[in-house]
């Protein structure tokens, strides 16, 4: 596995995050709110945001100095407070080199130990079946299929969820 390292996003993170985030391979698996073509203007808006004051854990995935993916935790609010969302990305030329897999296994373990939450869930396309093993991976149970609900460039997709529960 190749090194890597999670910290907070930063502002001269922007040129590395619109060079790998510019990829249609990486933005057809996320929701719109992750453009094709990812622009320098949609990064200085998503690093705004992830360094903002507030609750929320945003990480850049980092290897040899550069930011190549992200990846953070969204705890829910109301009746679902006990729960929170996990999503991620990481740049095409790091794939299947096992940073994604080790880093949802720290930001689980880091949510759990930090937010008062019983369970992180995820929800990957149907098609994406990279992320769906790497969620059974790190022991994600799959807990619903919802039949072409995302309509994503043109094409439905299953919507898949998968969670983990903390131990108790």
């Amino acid at each position: 596995m190749e090194a890597f390292k999670l910290r907070s996003w930063q502002h001269d993170d922007l040129p590395s995050l619109v060079k790998y985030g510019n990829n249609i391979n990486i933005a057809k698996n996320l929701t719109n709110a992750f453009p094709f073509p990812y622009t320098e203007e949609a990064g200085k808006a998503f690093i705004s945001f992830a360094i903002a004051p507030g609750e929320k854990t945003i990480f850049a995935i980092e290897v040899d100095g550069e930011a190549v993916g992200g990846i953070g935790i969204h705890p829910q609010y109301d009746i679902f407070s006990k729960n929170a969302e996990l999503g991620y990305w990481l740049a095409e030329p790091f794939w299947g080199k096992g940073i994604i897999s080790k880093a949802i296994s720290k930001v689980v373990d880091h949510a759990f130990e930090h937010y008062d939450i019983t369970r992180i869930f995820a929800r990957p396309f149907g098609s994406n079946i990279g992320s769906q093993r790497v969620l059974e991976k790190n022991n994600f149970q799959l807990e619903a299929r919802f039949k072409k609900t995302i309509f994503k460039n043109g094409v439905f997709e299953d919507e898949l969820v998968y969670a983990i529960r903390k131990a108790q």
